[in-house]
C-alpha cells in the first residue's frame, strides 16, 4: 500500500501491547499502527538496560504479530526516530507524510504522555482517544472512587472489586469465611521448603541488536548488561509464564510472599510470578490472571490462602494504586509530607555495602532488574523513609531499576506506600521497622556484618537506631496514630542514656550512610 492510501494512524505505545484490544478485531487497510522506540522515552530518567531491552524486544514482536495478523505496522528503530524530540513531533511528521485525516491513540498511563497527547494539534487531523480497555476499573470511573486529596485504603476497595466482580464470592460473603488471609502470608522459609522452592522459568530472549543501538545512540543506562533477558516479551511467553506459575508457584505463593533468603540460587525469584512486566505491558490481562488463578483453586492446586493472596495484589492494590495516581496527579509526584531532602547513598547503584539485606536487594535488582514487593518496601524502600531520603531521588531509582516499573503503579508505591510522602492517603501508618522485621523475614541476619541484636554499640543494625531516630524525630506526627502508639510506650520505657546512646548511632549511621 502506497504512502497516500493511509487516512487513519494510531499510535501504540510501549506498555499498550494488547492484542486483545477492539482495535485489532478487524483489518483496516487504510489505517497505519504506529510502535517507535525513542529517545525521549528511553532517557526521561536513567533506565535499567534490561528493561529498555525488554521493552524495545516486546515492542518488536508485538509488532510482527499486528503484520501476521494482516494489520499495517510501522515500527520505527532508535536509528529513524533520532530527529524527533518527543512523540507528538514524530507523529505529526508522520500525519503530514501520509496525509492522514485521523490520528487515533490509546489513554496513557503515565500523566507526562496523557497531557502531552491531549495538547497535540494536527492541523487538518481529527483526534481521538481510546480506552486501553485493560485495567479492572474503567477510567472514567476513578473520579469518582478515588476523591483528591482523600485518604483511602486498600482494603476497603479490594473488597468492593471482588464483589463487583464475583471472584472468592460465596453469595454477599467472601469464600472460605475470610476476606484477607493475609496473616497466613508471612511465613519465612525453612531450609528443608527452599530446597523445594521452583526453578524459576526464565526466557533467552536475544537482544544482541537493541543493545547495539542503545550503544550507538548513547542512551545511558544502569544495572547489568545481559545479551539474553529472561523476560517475557510476547503474549505466548507470558501465557507460558502464568501457567507454569500457577501449577509450579501459586501452591506456596500466599504463605512466602513476604519471605527473603540469600541461601539458594532462586532466592531472587521464590515463588513470586514475576508476571507483572506481562501485565504493565498489557499483554496479559489482570482478569485472565485472576482467572487463571481463581481456576488453580477450584481445581484444588492451591488453597485460599494462597489464591486469595495473589488476587488481593492484581484486583486490590495494582487498581488501587491506579486509583491513587490519577485521583492525585500532578501534585502527588510533588509531596514530600516527612521534608526528607537527603541524597540516595552510592550502593543503590552498586550494591556495595556491609547491611547483608541491602546487598542482597540491590544487587539481585541490578542483576534481574526484579525485586519482589517486601525487597522493596521493607528494606530499600525503608532505609529510604528511616535515612530521610529525598522522595524524587527514591523515585527515579525505583522508575529506573525495575522492569515492571511505569509510573502510574511505580509512584503511589514510593511516594505513599514506602516513604510516607502523602502524608496517608495510601497508608495509615509509615512502613517503618527495626532490623528485628528483616531478621523474622529472612536469613540475611545471619551473615551480617552488623548486630541486628543491638540498637546503640559500633555494630549494631542500622536499622535499629535508624528506626528509633525516625520515630523520635517525626514524633508530633505519629505518636497518637493507634498503630504507633506502643512504639512510642516502649521508646518512653528507655532510660535517658538509652535513648542518647540510640541516637547517637543514628546520628554517626546518618553522616556515614555512604560507607555503612
Amino acid at each position: 500500500m502506497s504512502a497516500e492510501q493511509y487516512s487513519t494512524i494510531r499510535l501504540i505505545l510501549g506498555d499498550q501491547l494488547n492484542l486483545k484490544h477492539s482495535w485489532f478485531e478487524n483489518q483496516d487497510p487504510s489505517t497505519l499502527h504506529v510502535l517507535a522506540e525513542l529517545r525521549e522515552e528511553a532517557t526521561y530518567t536513567r533506565h535499567h538496560i534490561q528493561k529498555v531491552a525488554a521493552f524495545f524486544l516486546a515492542m518488536t514482536k508485538f509488532s510482527e504479530e499486528l503484520h501476521e495478523s494482516g494489520h499495517n505496522v510501522l515500527h520505527l528503530s532508535l536509528d529513524e526516530t533520532t530527529e524527533y524530540a518527543d512523540a507528538c513531533s514524530l507523529l505529526t511528521a508522520l500525519a503530514s507524510k501520509y496525509s492522514v485525516t485521523r490520528f487515533e491513540y490509546q489513554h496513557p498511563d503515565e500523566h507526562r504522555l496523557r497531557e502531552s497527547l491531549q495538547a497535540l494539534d494536527i492541523p487538518g487531523v481529527e483526534i481521538q482517544a481510546y480506552d486501553t480497555e485493560h485495567f479492572l476499573v474503567p477510567f472514567e470511573q476513578l473520579e469518582r472512587l478515588f476523591k483528591r486529596g482523600r485518604a483511602h485504603r486498600m482494603e476497603s476497595f479490594y473488597r468492593q472489586q471482588r464483589k463487583v466482580h464475583d471472584i472468592l464470592m460465596d453469595g454477599d460473603s467472601p469464600e472460605g469465611g475470610q476476606w484477607n488471609y493475609d496473616k497466613s502470608n508471612r511465613k519465612t522459609i525453612s531450609a528443608q521448603e527452599l530446597a523445594r522452592i521452583p526453578a524459576p522459568l526464565l526466557f533467552t530472549n536475544d537482544v544482541s541488536k537493541i543493545l547495539k543501538r542503545l550503544e550507538k545512540h548513547e542512551i545511558p543506562t544502569i544495572g547489568t548488561r545481559s545479551v539474553l533477558i529472561d523476560f517475557p516479551v510476547d503474549r505466548d511467553q507470558s501465557l507460558r509464564l502464568l501457567d507454569y506459575f500457577c501449577e509450579h508457584c501459586l501452591p506456596k505463593f500466599g504463605d512466602y510472599q513476604d519471605a527473603m533468603t540469600g541461601q539458594s540460587e532462586h532466592a531472587w525469584s521464590l515463588c513470586h510470578s514475576r508476571l507483572s512486566f506481562s501485565l504493565n505491558t498489557k499483554m496479559l490481562h489482570p482478569r485472565e490472571v485472576i482467572n487463571a488463578v481463581v481456576a488453580s483453586y477450584n481445581a484444588g492446586q492451591a488453597d485460599i490462602t494462597q489464591a486469595e493472596g495473589f488476587i488481593r495484589q492484581i484486583m486490590g492494590w495494582r487498581e488501587f494504586v491506579r486509583g491513587m495516581y490519577w485521583g492525585n496527579m500532578p501534585e502527588y509526584a510533588s509531596m514530600n509530607y516527612l521534608n526528607a531532602t537527603d541524597q540516595l547513598p552510592g550502593y543503590f547503584w552498586t550494591g556495595e555495602t556491609d547491611m547483608n539485606c541491602v546487598h542482597h536487594a540491590v544487587t539481585q535488582s541490578l542483576d534481574h532488574a526484579y525485586a519482589h514487593h517486601i525487597h522493596r518496601l521493607m528494606v530499600t524502600g525503608q532505609l529510604g523513609l528511616l535515612a530521610g531520603i529525598d522522595p524524587e531521588e527514591m523515585d527515579a531509582w525505583y522508575l529506573g531499576i525495575y522492569a515492571d516499573a511505569i509510573e502510574w503503579v511505580q509512584l503511589p508505591n514510593t511516594r505513599g506506600m514506602s516513604q510516607y510522602a502523602d502524608g496517608g492517603l495510601i497508608a495509615s501508618k509509615p512502613y517503618a521497622a527495626s532490623g528485628n522485621y528483616i531478621n523474622k523475614m529472612s536469613d540475611y541476619c545471619r551473615s551480617c556484618k552488623y548486630n541486628v541484636k543491638s540498637r546503640s554499640d559500633a555494630d549494631a543494625c542500622p536499622f535499629n537506631s535508624l528506626y528509633w531516630a525516625f520515630m523520635n524525630q517525626h514524633r508530633s506526627r505519629f505518636e497518637n496514630n493507634p498503630r504507633m502508639k506502643m512504639a512510642y510506650v516502649t521508646w518512653d520505657r528507655f532510660d535517658e542514656q538509652s535513648r542518647n546512646a540510640v541516637l547517637n548511632r543514628a546520628q554517626f549511621c546518618l553522616e556515614h550512610l555512604e560507607e555503612l
